[in-house]
């Protein structure tokens, strides 16, 4: 009995050198960031796509932001800092997904539509660029009806999934 138990303790402190060795955080919601990562920037996001809704750029801009403070204790700087995530929003779409039969002498009409986003990502961290990236993220949301009604509330849906995709990418990929 003895011997299992010092086996056990031994088991034990062996597993806790080998995690307190280690040079990453990881927290509760499966992001693994490194100690050496204490501050981002997040610049503005311009939107260059050609149909533009005013407030996008902040929105979008702001959800990355707040994603990142609120899953990591990671510090949103200005400035120098030891990650930054630029970009811009580089697509807004509105289509036709299906159509709807009307009679015969009206014209066709849209049953529903998708609001698609595309955000071109770039994100430094690393000085051999191991971690870093470049790539565009595109999510839609169908909907029906016209989109002035809940165009802001598509936008806060598809700005969340964009985020947790940008945020996976970034602090999940170590």
């Amino acid at each position: 009995m003895r011997k299992r138990v010092f086996l056990n303790s031994l088991l034990l402190a062996a597993v806790v050198l080998v995690f307190n060795s280690c040079s990453y955080k990881i927290s509760l919601n499966g992001a693994t960031i490194p100690d050496d990562l204490k501050t981002v920037n997040v610049q503005f996001f311009e939107n260059n796509a050609q149909l533009v809704v005013p407030t996008l750029s902040q929105q979008f801009t702001e959800s990355l932001k707040n994603r990142i403070r609120t899953q990591t204790s990671i510090s949103i700087v200005r400035g120098e800092a030891n990650a930054t995530f630029s970009g811009a929003i580089t697509g807004y779409s509105i289509a036709p997904v299906s159509i709807q039969a009307t009679n015969p002498n009206n014209p066709p009409i849209a049953g529903a539509s998708r609001l698609t986003i595309t955000v071109s990502v770039k994100y430094t961290y690393d000085a051999n660029k191991k971690y870093n990236f470049e790539e565009s993220f595109t999510k839609s949301r169908d909907f029906t009806g016209d989109i002035s009604s809940q165009e802001q509330q598509l936008i806060q849906e598809i700005n969340k999934q964009l985020t947790d995709d940008i945020f996976n990418r970034a602090f999940n990929n170590w």
